[in-house]
Protein backbone atom coordinates (compact mmCIF):
# COMPACT_ATOMS: atom_id res chain seq x y z
CA UNK A 1 0.00 0.00 0.00
CA UNK A 2 3.03 2.09 0.15
CA UNK A 3 3.45 2.36 -3.25
CA UNK A 4 1.78 5.36 -3.94
CA UNK A 5 4.15 7.36 -1.41
CA UNK A 6 6.82 6.15 -2.74
CA UNK A 7 5.91 6.46 -6.30
CA UNK A 8 5.55 10.46 -5.42
CA UNK A 9 8.52 10.61 -3.15
CA UNK A 10 10.38 9.63 -5.80
CA UNK A 11 9.44 11.91 -8.54
CA UNK A 12 9.55 14.98 -6.18
CA UNK A 13 13.11 13.65 -5.08
CA UNK A 14 14.17 13.67 -8.83
CA UNK A 15 12.54 17.24 -9.41
CA UNK A 16 13.79 18.90 -6.50
CA UNK A 17 16.35 21.41 -7.50
CA UNK A 18 19.04 20.21 -4.33
CA UNK A 19 19.69 17.11 -5.64
CA UNK A 20 21.77 16.97 -8.29
CA UNK A 21 24.23 19.81 -7.10
CA UNK A 22 24.55 18.16 -3.51
CA UNK A 23 25.56 14.74 -5.49
CA UNK A 24 27.96 16.99 -7.56
CA UNK A 25 29.05 18.54 -4.09
CA UNK A 26 29.71 15.49 -2.20
CA UNK A 27 31.42 13.89 -4.95
CA UNK A 28 33.48 16.79 -5.25
CA UNK A 29 34.82 16.53 -1.40
CA UNK A 30 35.37 12.99 -1.77
CA UNK A 31 37.79 13.29 -4.88
CA UNK A 32 39.46 16.04 -2.92
CA UNK A 33 40.58 13.70 -0.62
CA UNK A 34 41.44 11.20 -2.73
CA UNK A 35 43.52 13.54 -4.75
CA UNK A 36 45.26 14.91 -1.35
CA UNK A 37 46.16 11.40 0.20
CA UNK A 38 47.60 10.67 -3.85
CA UNK A 39 49.79 13.29 -3.60
CA UNK A 40 53.31 12.05 -4.79
CA UNK A 41 52.17 8.87 -6.64
CA UNK A 42 53.97 8.25 -10.25
CA UNK A 43 52.13 9.77 -12.62
CA UNK A 44 52.11 8.96 -16.49
CA UNK A 45 54.76 10.15 -18.74
CA UNK A 46 54.13 13.82 -19.82
CA UNK A 47 51.80 14.66 -17.27
CA UNK A 48 54.69 16.26 -14.82
CA UNK A 49 54.59 19.49 -16.89
CA UNK A 50 51.15 20.23 -16.42
CA UNK A 51 51.30 19.91 -12.26
CA UNK A 52 51.15 22.92 -10.17
CA UNK A 53 54.94 23.33 -8.85
CA UNK A 54 54.44 26.42 -6.97
CA UNK A 55 54.64 26.36 -3.00
CA UNK A 56 52.30 26.39 -0.26
CA UNK A 57 51.81 29.95 -0.21
CA UNK A 58 51.34 30.18 -3.90
CA UNK A 59 48.68 26.74 -3.72
CA UNK A 60 46.70 28.62 -0.53
CA UNK A 61 46.24 31.55 -2.72
CA UNK A 62 45.39 29.74 -5.98
CA UNK A 63 42.94 27.80 -4.09
CA UNK A 64 40.96 30.80 -1.95
CA UNK A 65 40.80 32.40 -5.11
CA UNK A 66 38.93 29.40 -6.41
CA UNK A 67 36.77 29.22 -3.61
CA UNK A 68 36.03 32.88 -3.19
CA UNK A 69 35.41 33.24 -6.87
CA UNK A 70 33.29 30.54 -7.62
CA UNK A 71 30.88 31.15 -4.63
CA UNK A 72 30.39 34.81 -5.41
CA UNK A 73 29.65 33.93 -9.40
CA UNK A 74 27.60 31.28 -7.71
CA UNK A 75 24.96 33.43 -5.27
CA UNK A 76 24.83 36.50 -8.14
CA UNK A 77 24.37 34.36 -10.99
CA UNK A 78 20.98 32.51 -9.01
CA UNK A 79 20.10 35.73 -7.56
CA UNK A 80 19.52 37.37 -11.24
CA UNK A 81 17.92 33.88 -12.07
CA UNK A 82 15.87 34.41 -9.44
CA UNK A 83 14.85 37.87 -10.41
CA UNK A 84 14.18 36.56 -14.24
CA UNK A 85 12.32 33.94 -13.31
CA UNK A 86 10.03 36.26 -11.06
CA UNK A 87 9.52 38.62 -13.99
CA UNK A 88 8.70 35.58 -16.49
CA UNK A 89 5.89 34.20 -13.66
CA UNK A 90 4.08 36.98 -12.99
CA UNK A 91 3.07 37.18 -17.57
CA UNK A 92 3.73 32.89 -17.76
CA UNK A 93 1.83 31.92 -14.21
CA UNK A 94 3.82 31.38 -10.73
CA UNK A 95 2.93 27.67 -10.95
CA UNK A 96 5.40 27.06 -13.97
CA UNK A 97 8.25 28.39 -11.60
CA UNK A 98 8.90 24.24 -10.90
CA UNK A 99 9.43 23.60 -14.73
CA UNK A 100 12.64 26.13 -13.72
CA UNK A 101 13.62 24.53 -10.74
CA UNK A 102 13.48 20.77 -12.20
CA UNK A 103 15.67 21.84 -15.31
CA UNK A 104 18.30 19.79 -15.30
CA UNK A 105 20.72 22.42 -16.79
CA UNK A 106 19.81 24.64 -14.01
CA UNK A 107 20.66 21.85 -11.73
CA UNK A 108 23.56 21.60 -12.92
CA UNK A 109 24.89 24.47 -13.21
CA UNK A 110 24.61 25.50 -9.43
CA UNK A 111 26.14 21.95 -8.64
CA UNK A 112 29.47 22.74 -10.93
CA UNK A 113 29.99 26.39 -9.17
CA UNK A 114 28.76 24.66 -5.66
CA UNK A 115 30.90 21.71 -6.43
CA UNK A 116 34.02 23.43 -6.93
CA UNK A 117 33.43 25.60 -4.13
CA UNK A 118 33.74 22.75 -1.94
CA UNK A 119 36.42 21.10 -3.75
CA UNK A 120 38.82 24.09 -3.25
CA UNK A 121 37.97 24.38 0.62
CA UNK A 122 39.02 20.81 0.94
CA UNK A 123 41.88 20.92 -1.00
CA UNK A 124 43.07 24.48 1.06
CA UNK A 125 42.32 22.80 4.47
CA UNK A 126 45.72 20.30 3.65
CA UNK A 127 48.23 22.83 2.63
CA UNK A 128 50.49 23.61 5.29
CA UNK A 129 54.15 25.04 5.74
CA UNK A 130 56.89 23.99 8.58
CA UNK A 131 60.26 23.08 8.87
CA UNK A 132 60.41 19.98 6.92
CA UNK A 133 59.37 21.42 3.92
CA UNK A 134 55.20 21.52 4.34
CA UNK A 135 52.44 19.92 2.04
CA UNK A 136 51.37 20.99 -0.80
CA UNK A 137 48.76 18.98 -2.46
CA UNK A 138 50.17 19.64 -5.99
CA UNK A 139 47.54 17.18 -7.86
CA UNK A 140 44.46 18.91 -6.07
CA UNK A 141 45.86 22.28 -7.02
CA UNK A 142 46.18 21.22 -10.26
CA UNK A 143 42.57 19.76 -11.07
CA UNK A 144 40.90 22.88 -8.66
CA UNK A 145 42.73 24.79 -11.79
CA UNK A 146 40.90 22.93 -14.47
CA UNK A 147 37.56 23.26 -12.49
CA UNK A 148 37.91 26.86 -12.23
CA UNK A 149 38.61 26.88 -15.97
CA UNK A 150 35.26 24.63 -16.17
CA UNK A 151 33.39 26.70 -13.76
CA UNK A 152 34.20 29.81 -16.86
CA UNK A 153 32.07 27.53 -19.38
CA UNK A 154 29.68 26.76 -17.11
CA UNK A 155 28.95 30.30 -16.48
CA UNK A 156 29.03 31.41 -20.46
CA UNK A 157 26.50 28.28 -21.04
CA UNK A 158 24.17 28.92 -18.37
CA UNK A 159 23.76 32.57 -18.94
CA UNK A 160 22.78 31.49 -22.24
CA UNK A 161 20.27 29.00 -20.98
CA UNK A 162 18.69 31.31 -18.86
CA UNK A 163 18.40 33.99 -21.17
CA UNK A 164 16.67 31.14 -23.61
CA UNK A 165 14.45 29.08 -21.28
CA UNK A 166 12.71 32.23 -19.82
CA UNK A 167 10.98 32.59 -23.73
CA UNK A 168 7.89 32.27 -24.03
CA UNK A 169 7.83 29.93 -26.62
CA UNK A 170 10.66 27.40 -24.87
CA UNK A 171 8.49 27.62 -21.84
CA UNK A 172 5.43 26.35 -23.75
CA UNK A 173 7.03 23.57 -25.90
CA UNK A 174 8.40 22.30 -22.45
CA UNK A 175 5.30 22.15 -20.95
CA UNK A 176 4.03 20.25 -24.55
CA UNK A 177 6.07 17.90 -23.69
CA UNK A 178 5.21 17.15 -19.91
CA UNK A 179 1.92 16.70 -21.17
CA UNK A 180 2.68 14.43 -24.13
CA UNK A 181 4.37 12.49 -21.57
CA UNK A 182 1.70 11.90 -18.97
CA UNK A 183 -0.85 11.29 -21.75
CA UNK A 184 2.06 8.40 -23.13
CA UNK A 185 1.96 7.10 -19.95
CA UNK A 186 -1.43 7.14 -18.91
CA UNK A 187 -2.57 5.94 -22.13
CA UNK A 188 -3.23 2.62 -23.68
CA UNK A 189 -1.80 1.30 -27.28
CA UNK A 190 -6.04 0.31 -27.68
CA UNK A 191 -9.11 2.44 -27.87
CA UNK A 192 -10.88 2.14 -24.49
CA UNK A 193 -14.24 0.15 -25.16
CA UNK A 194 -17.35 1.71 -24.26
CA UNK A 195 -18.29 0.17 -20.77
CA UNK A 196 -21.49 -0.31 -19.16
CA UNK A 197 -23.32 1.53 -16.52
CA UNK A 198 -22.31 -0.19 -12.96
CA UNK A 199 -24.90 -0.69 -10.09
CA UNK A 200 -25.16 1.08 -7.12
CA UNK A 201 -23.77 -0.57 -4.09
CA UNK A 202 -25.77 -2.38 -2.46
CA UNK A 203 -25.25 -2.94 1.73
CA UNK A 204 -22.43 -0.59 1.26
CA UNK A 205 -20.87 1.82 3.81
CA UNK A 206 -19.36 5.86 3.26
CA UNK A 207 -15.45 6.08 2.99
CA UNK A 208 -13.94 9.30 4.30
CA UNK A 209 -11.12 11.21 3.33
CA UNK A 210 -8.21 10.91 5.79
CA UNK A 211 -6.75 14.55 5.58
CA UNK A 212 -6.81 17.61 3.71
CA UNK A 213 -5.37 18.68 0.18
CA UNK A 214 -5.00 17.83 -3.62
CA UNK A 215 -5.03 14.37 -4.27
CA UNK A 216 -1.92 13.90 -6.09
CA UNK A 217 -1.27 10.01 -6.40
CA UNK A 218 -3.81 7.53 -6.26
CA UNK A 219 -2.44 3.60 -6.26
CA UNK A 220 -5.42 2.02 -7.90
CA UNK A 221 -3.52 -1.59 -8.36
CA UNK A 222 -3.41 -1.25 -4.10
CA UNK A 223 -7.03 -0.94 -3.59
CA UNK A 224 -8.23 -3.41 -6.48
CA UNK A 225 -5.80 -6.34 -5.13
CA UNK A 226 -7.19 -5.34 -1.19
CA UNK A 227 -10.65 -5.48 -2.42
CA UNK A 228 -10.11 -8.96 -5.07
CA UNK A 229 -8.41 -10.05 -0.88
CA UNK A 230 -11.28 -9.14 1.11
CA UNK A 231 -14.36 -9.83 -1.64
CA UNK A 232 -15.31 -6.29 -1.65
CA UNK A 233 -16.05 -3.48 -4.06
CA UNK A 234 -14.86 -0.16 -3.70
CA UNK A 235 -16.34 3.11 -5.35
CA UNK A 236 -14.61 6.12 -4.85
CA UNK A 237 -16.07 9.71 -5.84
CA UNK A 238 -12.59 11.42 -6.05
CA UNK A 239 -9.49 11.54 -8.81
CA UNK A 240 -5.91 12.57 -8.80
CA UNK A 241 -5.96 16.17 -9.09
CA UNK A 242 -9.42 17.07 -7.28
CA UNK A 243 -9.07 18.82 -3.57
CA UNK A 244 -9.90 16.63 -0.65
CA UNK A 245 -11.41 18.01 1.93
CA UNK A 246 -11.52 16.39 5.68
CA UNK A 247 -14.21 14.04 6.64
CA UNK A 248 -15.54 14.58 3.43
CA UNK A 249 -17.28 11.05 1.70
CA UNK A 250 -15.17 10.33 -0.86
CA UNK A 251 -16.52 7.01 -1.22
CA UNK A 252 -18.22 3.64 -0.49
CA UNK A 253 -17.08 0.02 0.20
CA UNK A 254 -19.66 -2.93 0.05
CA UNK A 255 -20.00 -4.93 1.99
CA UNK A 256 -20.25 -2.44 5.14
CA UNK A 257 -18.92 -5.15 7.02
CA UNK A 258 -15.30 -3.67 5.54
CA UNK A 259 -15.41 -0.54 5.97
CA UNK A 260 -12.69 -0.19 9.06
CA UNK A 261 -10.43 -2.01 6.79
CA UNK A 262 -11.37 -0.09 3.63
CA UNK A 263 -10.60 3.06 5.53
CA UNK A 264 -7.44 2.06 6.62
CA UNK A 265 -6.28 0.67 3.02
CA UNK A 266 -7.63 3.95 1.31
CA UNK A 267 -5.45 6.33 3.95
CA UNK A 268 -2.12 4.25 2.68
CA UNK A 269 -3.14 4.38 -1.05
CA UNK A 270 -4.38 8.15 -1.47
CA UNK A 271 -1.36 10.38 -1.48
CA UNK A 272 -2.54 14.00 -0.36
CA UNK A 273 -0.64 17.35 -0.62
CA UNK A 274 -0.81 21.02 -1.29
CA UNK A 275 -0.46 21.46 -5.01
CA UNK A 276 -1.28 19.30 -7.92
CA UNK A 277 0.85 17.17 -9.70
CA UNK A 278 1.26 15.90 -13.56
CA UNK A 279 1.82 11.94 -12.06
CA UNK A 280 -1.30 10.85 -12.13
CA UNK A 281 -3.60 14.31 -12.79
CA UNK A 282 -3.81 15.02 -16.98
CA UNK A 283 -5.99 18.23 -16.76
CA UNK A 284 -3.24 19.78 -14.36
CA UNK A 285 -0.55 19.83 -17.43
CA UNK A 286 -3.54 20.93 -19.85
CA UNK A 287 -4.24 23.69 -17.54
CA UNK A 288 -0.28 24.69 -17.37
CA UNK A 289 -0.75 25.43 -21.10
CA UNK A 290 -4.26 27.24 -20.63
CA UNK A 291 -3.16 29.55 -17.83
CA UNK A 292 0.00 30.72 -20.65
CA UNK A 293 -2.83 31.44 -23.08
CA UNK A 294 -5.28 33.09 -20.78
CA UNK A 295 -2.77 35.57 -19.06
CA UNK A 296 -1.58 36.67 -22.42
CA UNK A 297 -5.19 37.27 -23.61
CA UNK A 298 -5.51 39.74 -20.37
CA UNK A 299 -5.70 43.31 -21.32
CA UNK A 300 -2.21 43.96 -19.20
CA UNK A 301 -0.31 41.81 -21.94
CA UNK A 302 -2.30 41.53 -25.16
CA UNK A 303 -0.42 39.02 -26.44
CA UNK A 304 -2.53 36.81 -28.96
CA UNK A 305 0.39 35.02 -30.85
CA UNK A 306 1.41 33.27 -27.28
CA UNK A 307 -2.06 31.92 -27.13
CA UNK A 308 -2.06 30.97 -30.81
CA UNK A 309 1.05 29.23 -29.96
CA UNK A 310 -0.52 27.31 -26.90
CA UNK A 311 -3.58 26.38 -29.34
CA UNK A 312 -1.31 24.44 -31.60
CA UNK A 313 0.12 22.52 -28.36
CA UNK A 314 -2.79 21.34 -27.45
CA UNK A 315 -3.93 20.17 -31.03
CA UNK A 316 -0.93 18.40 -31.11
CA UNK A 317 -1.04 16.78 -27.61
CA UNK A 318 -5.16 16.21 -28.82
CA UNK A 319 -3.54 14.34 -31.78
CA UNK A 320 -0.88 12.53 -30.23
CA UNK A 321 -4.17 10.94 -28.59
CA UNK A 322 -5.62 9.43 -31.75
CA UNK A 323 -6.40 5.61 -31.59
CA UNK A 324 -4.89 5.64 -27.71
CA UNK A 325 -7.37 4.43 -25.00
CA UNK A 326 -7.40 6.82 -22.05
CA UNK A 327 -7.87 5.55 -18.32
CA UNK A 328 -11.23 4.44 -17.52
CA UNK A 329 -10.71 4.16 -13.98
CA UNK A 330 -11.67 0.85 -13.34
CA UNK A 331 -9.73 -2.23 -11.79
CA UNK A 332 -10.64 -5.79 -12.45
CA UNK A 333 -9.72 -8.70 -10.47
CA UNK A 334 -10.64 -12.33 -11.72
CA UNK A 335 -12.81 -10.84 -14.37
CA UNK A 336 -14.74 -8.86 -11.76
CA UNK A 337 -14.69 -5.44 -10.96
CA UNK A 338 -13.20 -3.89 -7.76
CA UNK A 339 -12.64 -0.57 -8.07
CA UNK A 340 -14.47 2.15 -9.76
CA UNK A 341 -13.50 5.74 -9.59
CA UNK A 342 -13.64 8.71 -12.28
CA UNK A 343 -11.23 9.23 -14.92
CA UNK A 344 -10.60 11.88 -17.38
CA UNK A 345 -12.48 10.99 -20.59
CA UNK A 346 -11.49 13.09 -24.20
CA UNK A 347 -14.35 15.06 -23.54
CA UNK A 348 -13.85 15.88 -20.06
CA UNK A 349 -9.49 17.27 -21.21
CA UNK A 350 -11.35 18.98 -24.48
CA UNK A 351 -13.59 21.27 -21.92
CA UNK A 352 -9.95 21.89 -19.69
CA UNK A 353 -7.93 22.92 -22.85
CA UNK A 354 -10.82 25.04 -25.06
CA UNK A 355 -13.66 26.56 -22.49
CA UNK A 356 -11.58 29.11 -20.77
CA UNK A 357 -9.83 29.88 -23.99
CA UNK A 358 -12.90 30.14 -26.09
CA UNK A 359 -14.24 32.27 -23.34
CA UNK A 360 -11.19 34.32 -23.39
CA UNK A 361 -9.93 34.84 -26.76
CA UNK A 362 -13.89 35.69 -27.96
CA UNK A 363 -13.22 39.40 -28.92
CA UNK A 364 -9.77 38.24 -30.75
CA UNK A 365 -10.62 36.72 -34.13
CA UNK A 366 -7.41 35.36 -34.97
CA UNK A 367 -7.34 33.55 -31.43
CA UNK A 368 -10.67 32.37 -32.90
CA UNK A 369 -10.07 31.44 -36.32
CA UNK A 370 -6.84 29.13 -34.68
CA UNK A 371 -9.24 27.76 -32.49
CA UNK A 372 -11.39 26.55 -35.12
CA UNK A 373 -8.75 25.30 -37.19
CA UNK A 374 -6.82 23.25 -34.61
CA UNK A 375 -9.99 21.50 -33.66
CA UNK A 376 -10.79 21.11 -37.63
CA UNK A 377 -6.96 19.35 -38.16
CA UNK A 378 -7.71 17.35 -34.64
CA UNK A 379 -10.83 15.87 -36.08
CA UNK A 380 -9.08 14.96 -39.28
CA UNK A 381 -6.58 12.38 -37.39
CA UNK A 382 -9.01 11.43 -35.36
CA UNK A 383 -11.26 8.33 -36.15
CA UNK A 384 -13.37 7.66 -33.28
CA UNK A 385 -16.95 8.93 -33.62
CA UNK A 386 -17.46 10.05 -29.72
CA UNK A 387 -14.22 12.29 -30.14
CA UNK A 388 -15.45 13.54 -32.98
CA UNK A 389 -18.54 14.75 -31.67
CA UNK A 390 -17.03 16.62 -28.92
CA UNK A 391 -14.36 18.00 -31.76
CA UNK A 392 -17.85 18.85 -32.87
CA UNK A 393 -19.56 20.45 -30.07
CA UNK A 394 -16.62 22.71 -29.29
CA UNK A 395 -16.53 24.05 -33.00
CA UNK A 396 -20.05 24.92 -32.57
CA UNK A 397 -19.32 26.71 -29.25
CA UNK A 398 -16.25 28.60 -30.80
CA UNK A 399 -18.18 29.81 -33.59
CA UNK A 400 -21.33 31.45 -31.72
CA UNK A 401 -19.19 33.09 -28.79
CA UNK A 402 -16.58 34.79 -31.94
CA UNK A 403 -19.49 36.23 -33.97
CA UNK A 404 -21.35 37.21 -30.76
CA UNK A 405 -18.18 38.92 -30.29
CA UNK A 406 -16.71 41.30 -33.01
CA UNK A 407 -19.17 42.17 -35.74
CA UNK A 408 -15.81 42.74 -38.57
CA UNK A 409 -17.61 41.47 -41.99
CA UNK A 410 -14.57 39.85 -42.59
CA UNK A 411 -13.42 38.06 -39.57
CA UNK A 412 -16.99 36.99 -39.01
CA UNK A 413 -16.84 35.12 -42.63
CA UNK A 414 -13.44 33.65 -42.33
CA UNK A 415 -14.99 32.51 -38.91
CA UNK A 416 -17.80 30.49 -40.71
CA UNK A 417 -15.63 29.19 -43.11
CA UNK A 418 -13.30 27.71 -40.49
CA UNK A 419 -16.42 26.27 -38.87
CA UNK A 420 -17.55 24.83 -41.90
CA UNK A 421 -14.36 22.76 -42.49
CA UNK A 422 -14.53 21.86 -38.98
CA UNK A 423 -17.64 20.64 -38.94
CA UNK A 424 -16.85 18.64 -42.23
CA UNK A 425 -13.59 16.91 -40.35
CA UNK A 426 -15.31 15.98 -37.66
CA UNK A 427 -18.46 14.37 -39.77
CA UNK A 428 -16.60 13.08 -42.47
CA UNK A 429 -16.91 9.24 -42.72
Amino acid sequence: MRAARLRQFVADLRSSFWLRPAAMTLAAILLAEALVRLEGARLPDGLEGWIYAGGAGGARDVLGAIAGATIGVAGTTFSITVAALTLASSQMGPRLLGNFTRDAGNQYALGALVATFAYSLVALRSVHEGDDGGFVPQLAVSVGLIFAFGCVGVLIWFLHHVATSISVDRVVAQVQQELTAALAAATTDTPAVAQAEVPRLANAAPLRAPGCGYLRVLDDAALADWAAGQDAVLHLDVRPGEFVFPGSVVGQVSPAGRQQDAQAALAEAMVLGDGRSVEQDLEYAVRQLVEIALRALSPGINDPFTAIGVLDRLGAALCGLAGRGLPTGRSFRDGRLRLLRPASDYAGLGDAMFHMLRQAGAGQPAVMIRLLEVLATTAKVETAPARRAALHRHADLARDAALAATQDASARQAILARHGEAVEAATAA
